[in-house]
């Protein structure tokens, strides 16, 4: 693509998700710069305004550095109550800097706060996507962040970019837009001499020997180039396209200008569970398996049987995700099992016929059915 040709997969898109980072919407003391959320605001607006405008989805960073200097602390905190308490104070003050700010086009926002939780159960994840695109269909702006004010280690998303790229695929959007505080990914430190902007990606092998870096600049948010570059695999495995580029350059992104990075798509996309199985649920324990068992897992596409688990680690219980782990340790597969922790371990290594003529009919079923199971590694 020359610079001079427009992306069609940008003028194309007729729902798109944009994600924005804490660093381009606050001060690096904290507090909510608003100069900086008006000049973003007025680049969505622009094309929310147009005759053919897209539908979009905000995913807005931000609450918990807007939180800071209202409350006194000089940089974020690393306790987690601190943390909710400073995303508590912020997420009013940053919802109502975007309801004042889009309001000076006649347009209306609604905030849609989500913890992982809500992602990987079906219930919740339905209930997500129908206050979504009801948003959207009734015409106002859906501003979505993580609920850091109850979201606890165990249950959060990790960052932003994750999340964004999990909204993406939740509202079937045709593109996503990551704006940072750098322009694009580069072949190195972009501080350095002699570096220079990837201006596309059609895949993981043009990453190769690439240096990522894994802090941003301002130290207010999580993230980094890391999780963009993480985020942007994600998108595009399920079929979306990625812009990776500077909140700066929001307006020439969403115009299809080729400014920043465009990652292409390389997959298509796939089931909803599964990629929220995959990426945004939280094992609560673990199963090993035996040799047979991973290469009929991984290979053969077959449910997890008693007679394939080894050991069990952790405590769950039945419907709860669990990671599978090979013998070696790696993690090849995330599923959702059908047994209690307590259950398993009289188990293991027995053939369903056994265990159903030893405990009875219900015991003749799968530790994981394949239905409830996604590989992460071959």
């Amino acid at each position: 693509m020359s610079e001079d040709e427009l992306r069609a997969e940008v003028l194309t898109a007729r729902r798109i998700v944009v994600k924005v980072g804490s660093s381009s919407l606050t001060t690096a003391a904290g507090g909510i710069d608003a100069d900086r959320v008006d000049a973003l605001v007025d680049a969505l607006a622009k094309v929310r305004t147009r005759s053919d405008a897209p539908e979009i989805v905000l995913v807005s960073s931000g609450a918990i550095a807007a939180g800071l200097s209202p409350l006194g602390l000089e940089k974020r905190p690393k306790d987690l109550a601190r943390q909710q308490a400073a995303a508590s104070v912020g997420q009013g003050l940053l919802i109502a800097r975007y309801t004042a700010s889009f309001a000076r086009y006649g347009l209306r926002v609604g905030q849609v706060l989500l913890t992982a939780e809500d992602a990987s159960r079906r219930a919740h994840y339905r209930n997500a996507y129908r206050t979504l695109d009801q948003l959207l269909a009734m015409g106002a702006m859906p501003v979505v962040n993580e609920n850091d004010t109850v979201a606890t280690a165990e249950i959060k998303f990790g960052d932003n970019d994750r999340l964004a790229a999990l909204v993406a695929h939740l509202v079937r959007a045709d593109l996503l837009v990551l704006l940072s505080d750098v322009d694009g990914l580069y072949d190195g430190d972009p501080s350095r001499p002699g570096t220079s902007r990837i201006a596309e990606v059609a895949g993981p092998h043009d990453l190769d020997g690439i240096e990522i870096g894994s802090a941003g600049k301002a130290g207010v948010g999580t993230g980094g180039m890391v999780t963009k570059v993480e985020a942007a695999r994600i998108a595009t495995g399920a079929g979306i396209p990625v812009v990776l580029t500077a909140a700066s350059h929001a307006a020439d992104a969403l115009a299809g200008r080729p400014t920043g990075t465009l990652f292409l798509r390389t997959g298509s996309r796939s089931s909803d569970r599964m990629l929220w199985l995959a990426h945004a649920s939280s094992p609560r324990g673990t199963l090993h398996l035996d040799a047979g068992a991973v290469t009929a897992v991984v290979s053969g596409g077959a449910s997890l049987l008693p007679a394939g688990v080894t050991k069990v680690d952790g405590e769950f219980a039945a419907g709860d995700p669990v990671d599978l782990l090979a013998e070696n340790g790696h993690i090849v597969a995330r599923g959702l099992v059908n047994f209690d922790a307590r259950e398993l371990p009289r188990l293991l290594g027995r053939s369903t016929r056994d265990l159903a003529q030893e405990f009875g009919a219900a015991y003749e079923r799968e530790v994981v059915h394949r239905d409830d199971l996604v590989v992460l590694r071959g």
